[in-house]
């Protein structure tokens, strides 16, 4: 998926659908598999037809003695190419979602966060998981069912010309016609319900993750039954679809059934002169009135296909704009030839002159002129009202947002230096900070891999976790999705300690008291500043609560996306 690779573009929906499909090589075995399966099933109704026929005959059962062997042949063989056809196909599919969602993550890489930040979290899960399942159906249920039925119907009809051109004839005329009937009914019946499932259940998904997540606010508010109710809705919309698609389906497959009937009711007019004539035999008339039920059962999985490839063109759509086809001029990008990052010991000075930064899709920048300066090892707590440019100020120093005007770090512009450079200078503890459902160890050790449990203890006895850690089993100890078996207090010290684990020279910290009550936020900043303060860290604290002046060097005011005043803070104590 080369286009994936690509931080200035993204690929379309056929460039999609094209990588959903393995390479040949891969597939062929698939496709061979389903052609022998098809085929098995053909020669075994011909065979089983032609069996019971000349035994009624009373031949010596020398002359069955062929006929006996390849119905059990072909019995078997049909089953187990058919097994290695879904053997082989799936293997083959498998791997081909893995390069999909491969190339989405590293597509998602440059514009991630703020990039994809317009799509809810739970639309993007849905496309990262649901929708790339969903287009292991094109190669599975869409592409190797039509090569192989093609195939198989082709030489089951090249073999009916030789017994009997008419019935050939017949026969081939009967499939064009029914199929592409069957085509149209399905598509008239089904084709909106189907391009309708995919974004319904990304709404559905995303509907029910916000309700799980947001469930203690809603309850507080009185508006959880508001969204159970939407879910409902969304749930009923996505039901009606599927019986749609389902109905269609079922019309389909009754159908074809029905073509195949028909195809044994011509096939026995088009015979019975022949027969009538003796130019073939009573066996041979059986053959050519029932292996048009076979050869109509191989066409059935025509429509199905059909289906299939629509369902996997939509998801295809959604999977190409999971992420923006062109990096926003809002995200910033890797220079061609970025320059050396300043180092790290003692942490850089850091200079905003004249910056100006909105968010993608914002109409006007929310930081507009500001000025700052941060020297090594200062910290300084920013306040404002809310939608002030606090946030956006904090995504600016850690290059998550683009800027206009001057941004350097340690006298180099923050736009020549790779973002992940600046990333490993500046790091930030946001206002809910992210906790993977695991341990506490798991939640720390992915800033340092290398870390001991000895120095993992270290760092949480730095920022006052230590004893709760023991107390609740050590590292080991579960910490819920999202953090949700810990206080927004112990999130935020996690997370502290995680960047401090990573080492970040500079350090910003986005209204970390937001989710901790009035009466602990003191404590709380106390001892998060404290932590932080070693080996001439700079920090940046961000709130729009009152601090006290004395846990901090200076104060900057920003109001309207410029900073307004700078006012020296009490002296630290």
């Amino acid at each position: 998926m080369s286009e994936a690779r690509n931080p200035h573009g993204g690929p379309d929906t056929r460039t999609v659908l094209r990588t959903s499909i393995p390479p040949f090589a891969r597939l062929l075995p698939s496709v061979l598999f389903g052609i022998l399966s098809g085929g098995s099933a053909v020669v075994l109704l011909a065979c089983s037809a032609w069996l019971i026929a000349r035994a009624a005959e009373q031949p010596p059962v020398l002359y069955l003695s062929l006929a006996i062997v390849g119905v059990r042949a072909f019995a078997l063989g049909r089953a187990v190419f058919r097994y290695l056809e879904r053997l082989s196909g799936h293997d083959a599919a498998f791997r081909q979602l893995a390069a999909i969602r491969g190339g989405i993550f590293e597509r998602m890489l440059p514009v991630a966060p703020d990039g994809i930040a317009a799509l809810r979290r739970g639309e993007l899960l849905s496309r990262f998981v649901g929708d790339v399942d969903e287009l292991q159906n094109v190669p599975l249920r869409a592409v190797q069912p039509v090569v192989s039925a093609l195939v198989v119907l082709l030489g089951a009809v090249v073999g009916v010309a030789v017994l009997a051109p008419g019935s050939a004839v017949a026969l081939l005329g009967c499939l064009v016609l029914g199929v592409g009937a069957t085509l149209l009914v399905q598509r008239a019946v089904a084709a909106r319900a189907e391009s309708r499932l995919a974004p319904l259940r990304g709404e559905l998904q995303a509907a029910v993750v916000d309700q799980v997540q947001s469930l203690e606010m809603l309850v507080a508010f009185d508006a959880a039954a508001a969204g159970r109710a939407r879910i409902d809705a969304l749930g009923e919309r996505l039901a009606r679809m599927t019986r749609a698609s389902a109905s269609a389906a079922g019309a389909a497959a009754a159908i074809m059934s029905a073509i195949g009937g028909i195809a044994v009711a011509l096939a026995i007019v088009s015979a019975e002169p022949l027969l009538a004539s003796g130019r073939i035999d009573g066996p041979t008339f059986a053959v050519l009135c029932l292996v048009p039920l076979a050869i109509a059962e191989v066409a059935a999985a025509i429509p199905p296909a059909a289906s299939a490839w629509r369902l996997g063109r939509v998801s295809a759509e959604r999977v190409a704009s999971a992420v923006p086809g062109q990096v926003p001029a809002e995200i910033p990008v890797a220079p061609a030839n970025p320059v050396a990052a300043p180092a790290a010991e003692p942490a850089p000075a850091i200079s905003l002159r004249g910056v100006a930064a909105s968010w993608p899709g914002a109409t006007a920048p929310t930081l507009a002129g500001l000025d700052l300066e941060l020297a090594p090892g200062e910290r300084v707590l920013v306040r404002g009202e809310s939608g002030a440019g606090k946030s956006t100020l904090a995504h600016v120093l850690v290059r998550f947002l683009e800027t206009s005007g001057s941004y350097r770090i340690g006298g180099v512009e923050a736009s020549e230096l790779d973002p992940g450079d600046v990333r490993r200078l500046v790091g930030l503890v946001e206002q809910r900070p992210w906790l993977f459902d695991e341990d506490v160890r798991q939640n720390l050790v992915f800033a340092r891999d290398t870390s001991t449990d000895d120095e993992l203890l270290d760092v949480l006895d730095r920022v006052g976790l230590r004893e709760w850690v023991l107390d609740r089993g050590g590292l080991g100890a579960r910490v819920g999705e999202r953090g949700s078996l810990v206080s927004g207090g112990q999130a935020q010290r996690l997370a502290l300690a995680r960047a401090m684990l990573a080492g970040f020279p500079v350090l910003v910290l986005d209204e970390p008291t937001a989710n901790v009550d009035r009466n602990r936020a003191d404590a709380l900043l106390r001892d998060l500043l404290g932590a932080a303060e070693g080996d001439g860290r700079t920090v940046v604290l961000i709130s729009h609560v009152p601090v006290d002046p004395a846990l901090v060097d200076r104060v900057v005011t920003i109001a309207d996306g410029r900073a307004l005043e700078s006012d020296t803070a009490g002296t630290r104590g």
